[in-house]
Parts: C-alpha cells; sequence; structure tokens
C-alpha cells in the first residue's frame, strides 16, 4: 500500500473532460447498453405487432432489477389492439397453413439462424431486463435456437398412419391438421425460450400465435419478435404469423377468454400446454459425493436467483451423509 501512497503536496489543475450524457435517463441512451440498439430498440418502443407495429394502450417502464434504472418504454395494446393481432394473425393462418411443412421448416431454421446473428446483444438484454446472470441469459437464446434445429427436422418427420380399408383398391390415411390460432402467455423468468419452444413447434406444424409476454419483460418480447419479423418478411410470409401484443392482466385475460384462442380453457375442456413450477427435492444417498452435492445444490437452488420452475426446494438426506 505504501507504493502507492506519499505525503508529497502536489499543485493540481483540474480538467473537465466532456462526457456522454444520458439526457433522457434511460439506458438505452448511455453507450455501455449500446446492444440494446443493436436489436432495433430505441428509447420509447411500440408493443404490438401483427403485421404492422401500432399501440394505443398504457405505456410501461422497463426497469433493470440490477439498479431500479429504466431501459426504455413500450406502448403496451388495449382490449382493440389485442383484437386487431387476433383477427391478422387467424387471416394469416390461412397462407401459412397451406404452405408445406418442409418450406414452414426452412423459415424456422432461418429464424433460428437470425438468432444465432443476435445471440450476445440479445442475451445481453435478457440478463439486464430479467436480471439472470449472462451465461444463463445467453443459454436461454440458445435454447430457442436449438428448438428451431428441432422444429427443422419435425417438418420433415410429421407422422401420419395408414390404416387397411374393407374396400378394394382403397386405404385409410390418417392427417394431422393444425390447430389454428395459438396463444402464448410467457412468464419474466424465461422470457425468451418459454416462447421459443411453444413457438417454433406450433409454426411447423402450420399454427399461428398471439404472445402475450410478461409485462416487466416486454423490450426481450419486443426484440425477439423483431428478429423474427425480418425472417418473415424476407420470405414474403404476413408478420401476424408471429403476432405480439405486450400487456399486463387485462390483456392476459382476453386472451384465454378468445373462443378463437382458447377459452378459458379448462372451462371448455380446450386444448391446453401448460408450463409450472414443481416441489423439487435432491436426495442425498448416504454414499453420495457431498462435494458433488454441495456445487449441484447450489445452482439448483440459487440459479437464476432461485426463480425456475425446476428450482430446488428441498434437501432429502440420509442420517450418515447428514453428520
Amino acid at each position: 500500500m505504501s507504493r502507492l501512497l506519499c505525503n508529497t503536496v502536489l499543485s493540481l489543475r483540474v480538467l473537465r473532460v466532456p462526457m456522454a450524457r444520458n439526457a433522457s435517463g434511460f439506458l438505452i441512451e448511455d453507450p455501455k447498453y449500446s446492444f440494446l440498439k443493436e436489436l432495433g430498440l430505441k428509447e420509447k418502443n411500440v408493443g404490438v405487432f401483427n403485421g404492422k407495429w401500432e399501440a394505443n394502450g398504457e405505456t410501461i417502464k422497463s426497469y433493470s432489477p440490477a439498479n431500479g434504472k429504466v431501459i426504455a418504454e413500450v406502448q403496451a395494446a388495449s382490449p382493440a389492439d389485442y383484437e386487431a393481432c387476433a383477427v391478422a394473425a387467424q387471416k394469416a393462418w390461412h397462407e401459412w397453413a397451406e404452405m408445406p411443412a418442409p418450406a414452414r421448416g426452412e423459415v424456422v431454421r432461418q429464424i433460428g439462424d437470425a438468432l444465432r446473428d443476435k445471440l450476445q446483444p440479445l442475451g445481453q438484454l435478457v440478463s439486464l431486463e430479467m436480471g439472470k446472470i449472462l451465461p444463463e441469459a445467453i443459454g436461454e437464446v440458445v435454447e430457442y435456437i436449438h428448438v428451431c434445429d428441432l422444429a427443422l427436422g419435425l417438418s420433415r418427420t410429421l407422422p401420419g398412419t395408414i390404416f387397411p380399408s374393407e374396400r378394394p383398391g382403397h386405404v385409410l390415411i390418417e392427417k394431422w391438421n393444425p390447430l389454428g390460432l395459438v396463444g402464448i402467455i410467457s412468464a419474466f423468468n424465461f422470457p425468451v425460450a418459454v416462447y421459443g419452444w411453444n413457438s417454433a413447434i406450433a409454426m411447423v406444424c402450420g399454427d399461428v400465435s398471439v404472445w402475450k409476454p410478461s409485462d416487466t419483460t416486454p423490450l426481450v418480447a419486443v426484440a425477439v419478435t423483431k428478429i423474427v419479423e425480418g425472417v418473415l418478411e424476407k420470405n414474403n410470409i404476413p408478420g401476424a404469423v408471429a403476432a405480439l401484443c405486450v400487456g399486463g392482466k387485462d390483456i392476459g385475460q382476453q386472451l384465454v377468454k378468445d373462443e378463437r384462442v382458447g377459452v378459458e380453457v379448462q372451462r371448455r375442456f380446450g386444448r391446453h400446454l401448460l408450463e409450472l413450477g414443481g416441489n423439487n427435492a435432491i436426495i442425498v444417498n448416504s454414499d453420495a459425493n457431498l462435494e458433488l452435492l454441495l456445487s449441484a445444490a447450489l445452482f439448483a437452488c440459487a440459479g437464476t436467483a432461485g426463480q425456475r420452475c425446476t428450482t430446488t426446494r428441498r434437501l432429502l438426506i440420509h442420517k450418515k451423509a447428514s453428520k
């Protein structure tokens, strides 16, 4: 420490160094966060997309949980905006469903490649807006990419069964048809992956979607939709195939009650796919490797700050291992 200090008195001249200004107070204007603009984001963003970007709802401020500062703003959907998304998506479905499954798979493959091109900045955005560490945030985007790869393969292997017929010279062929318009509601803790898992598979099956993301991670949703939009536009496909409707509880309720999507699904025995949490336990046997257990338990309990559907909540330890 003594090498860093001395008792010499110096006469100093203070120089004024120009500093980058963030006049708006938004993090997006800070050069440190330049990756936000790489994703096509602005200070004020539109949170509704149905082939065009237009919103008439309230303005949502997106905060970074790390420092509590505003990243940027997103104008959310009004009830009329949601209706416009549903109508446009249903119209786009007729064109999308008519495409051969391998052709739809090719489009999804291109979405995966477009995500690869934006992997780093999109991962940084997830980390900034959701709050998970950067490696986990990038890994989440990779999950979407991998599901695009999976969907590409599925597009050439969608099954159908051939049954024998009693009529001479005839067979019975089973053909699976797309559901149509699918609603996707995603939570804040996996703002890319959950949408990607559902969207990529739905697309190769010939379905279109309306996405209602968490209103605490709206910028991620806007950035992802812009990436998807670019691919659809390049292939002359209606953008409403992947519609976006940022909003709060009211928009979510409007979506689940929409008979085109799924009316309070359980009430009408509708089809649904739920991403739920668990009450997971690690079982520790008497001969367990305790070093391995400690590192595994730490990540399982505290990974993503504990905000995982697979987060470990209990340790069941053999009494010999607990000594």
